[in-house]
């Protein structure tokens, strides 16, 4: 039996949109996230670079920022945040001094433990299971692939 297409009115509600639900998710996200954050000193971007820093410390700025998927703009202000909160440093590759490395500092490495809450937090709130929770990710994280791809 073939599949109906739905009428443009259909096809046009808020609450069928993909993109609505993830942001409107994404926004209930850093509500979420704000108290957790605000006790460890950091914004919810300020976070995501903390996140890849403690992955991989000390990559250069063009690397984080193609991790992070955010632009030299919007990046180095954060950083600079992060270097005056003493939680990074940013210093030029010996080899290549156009490169600029960011490293985590001691206090950086540390707040890594209270971070942990964090997450916690999104595991209480959603109701969802681990596995549920890791099923979401892997699913955005697909959609978000084949987006960046046919973009």
């Amino acid at each position: 039996m073939p599949i109906a297409t739905p009428s443009a009115d259909e096809l046009l509600k808020l609450d069928h949109q993909l993109c609505f639900a993830v942001y409107s998710a994404s926004l209930a996200m850093t509500r979420l996230y704000k108290p957790q954050l605000e006790a460890l000193g950091l914004t919810y971007p300020q976070y995501l670079v903390m996140l890849a820093l403690w992955e991989q410390d000390a990559p250069t700025v063009s690397a984080l920022g193609e991790r992070l998927s955010l632009d030299s703009g919007t990046l180095t202000p954060l950083l600079k945040r992060l270097e005056a909160s003493g939680f990074v440093t940013r210093l030029r590759d010996a080899e290549d001094e156009r490169r600029v490395l960011i490293r985590l500092t001691p206090a950086g490495r540390r707040l890594k433990t209270r971070a942990a809450a964090v997450p916690r937090c999104l595991l209480a709130a959603s109701e969802c299971s681990i596995d549920e929770l890791a099923g979401l990710t892997r699913d955005l994280q697909v959609l978000r692939d084949r987006l960046k791809a046919a973009a």
